[in-house]
């Protein structure tokens, strides 16, 4: 688990850079270069998230439980919503755009987890 978790941080915040540099420099189209920077962001946010709810998962129940919904929740949510939106500024199919909202669902789960974390006993 930590080491998934660290691969799609780091393959999440590689990816959130290139998407970034293709987005400021490259990108002559406009819709392109929102998509590209929006993925970057939340892809970012997201992998600094994960490797901070990695050490919080090494932690002893009961917070140990709500660290790992967050932890699978901010890996699914990267994967699915940034990664959808590069794939979707790089083809233009639309169809990618259906993956998105899964995505945000996801990461939006990833941080309800944390805050309940933060209510648990320790």
């Amino acid at each position: 688990m930590t080491r998934l978790w660290l691969a799609v941080a780091g393959l999440g915040g590689l990816a959130s850079i290139v998407a970034g540099a293709l987005a400021a420099h490259l990108s002559a189209d406009a819709e392109t270069a929102q998509l590209l920077r929006t993925g970057a962001l939340y892809g970012m946010v997201h992998a600094a998230a994960l490797v901070a709810v990695i050490a919080l998962a090494q932690g002893r129940e009961p917070r140990r439980g709500a660290a790992m919904v967050a932890g699978w929740s901010f890996a699914a949510g990267i994967v699915l919503f940034s990664f959808s939106l590069f794939a979707l500024a790089g083809t233009g199919i639309a169809e990618f755009g259906w993956v998105t909202p899964f995505g945000g669902i996801a990461l939006m789960l990833g941080w309800a987890s944390l805050a309940i974390l933060a209510c648990r006993r320790r």
